[in-house]
């Protein structure tokens, strides 16, 4: 992987701040979906949610010239389409000139840290829609968490709904994330990804906000992935798959368990990050050309 000059970020940070945005706007747009009709998206908001482990590594995401690298490489591969990430994240790669006709997306709440007592009320401590639509990027991306026992659940579902009715002001897509979820006796909070339950959480996700015209669902795959068909079918919403971390799990299942969803009618695509950028042979660009491939 090519080195990242972090003395030359700092540097442009420090004395020309104004440089991020000057890189946002000759940056060169490209539409949502390309000649292909697919998506490939690589995800990296995870650290400001404070998130960052992969597999057995709790801060496998924390060396942010490393996480740069990765994205780098990841980004120059035929058939990457674009990058979900964070402000700080994003402003580097601008920097950095790698997000020139590529798909650029906002991540938006960031406010239910990971482990946090808080952690379901997600407040938007990210891209706000102004803030996707001055800079000329392409979409953002909600995180929908639901627990039907926390009342914090219930301040994210209204401004969700908020956000997805100002996305669709601006004509810009949000891909919302849902998950129905609890806590275990520990406190430690799970996502179910049993059929009824990502089936209930696309039904909910679907219907918020004044229009659905401009929202997309990412939808993790189930347990069980030969429900996912049934399961895709609670919405007409167009769906990408979320990938996930496999960390140092079974890849090649994992893989098999995408293309079989990729090829359901309202699937257009993946976005998927950890699994991505730190396979377990530190080979990104192969993990990178094997997603492009299932597509």
């Amino acid at each position: 992987m090519s080195a990242v000059d972090v003395s030359a970020l700092v540097h442009t940070r420090a004395r020309h701040p104004e440089a991020i945005a000057e890189a946002a706007a000759r940056r060169t747009r490209r539409p949502l979906l390309g000649p292909s009709g697919r998506l490939l998206v690589i995800a990296a908001d995870h650290p400001a949610r404070g998130a960052l482990g992969v597999g057995k590594d709790p801060l496998a995401m924390a060396d942010r010239a490393d996480l740069l690298e990765r994205l780098c490489v990841a980004l120059e591969r035929p058939g990457v389409d674009g990058v979900l990430a964070t402000a700080d994240i994003l402003d580097d790669l601008l920097l950095l000139g790698a997000l020139d006709g590529k798909v650029v997306m906002g991540s938006m709440n960031r406010g239910g840290l990971a482990g946090a007592a808080f952690e379901l009320d997600d407040r938007f401590t990210g891209y706000r829609p102004a803030d996707l639509e001055r800079l000329g990027f392409d979409a953002g991306k909600l995180l929908l968490r639901v627990d039907y026992d926390d009342p914090g659940s219930l301040a994210t579902l209204h401004a969700t709904a908020r956000a997805v009715d100002a996305m669709a002001e601006r004509q810009l897509p949000v891909f919302v994330e849902p998950f129905l979820c609890r806590r275990d006796p520990d406190g430690a909070l799970r996502n179910d990804l049993s059929a009824e339950a990502v089936t209930r959480s696309l039904a909910i996700a679907s219907g918020l906000g004044g229009t659905s015209a401009y929202t997309w669902l990412k939808v993790p795959v189930t347990e069980n992935p030969d429900d996912m068909a049934r399961v895709m079918e609670a919405s007409t919403l167009p769906a990408v798959l979320l990938g996930g971390d496999v960390g140092a799990g079974d890849t090649d299942a994992a893989y098999e368990r995408w293309r079989a969803a990729l090829g359901l009618p309202t699937v257009y695509g993946l976005v998927a990050g950890r699994t991505l950028l730190y396979p377990p042979d530190g080979n990104v660009a192969g993990a990178v050309d094997t997603a492009v491939g299932l597509l």
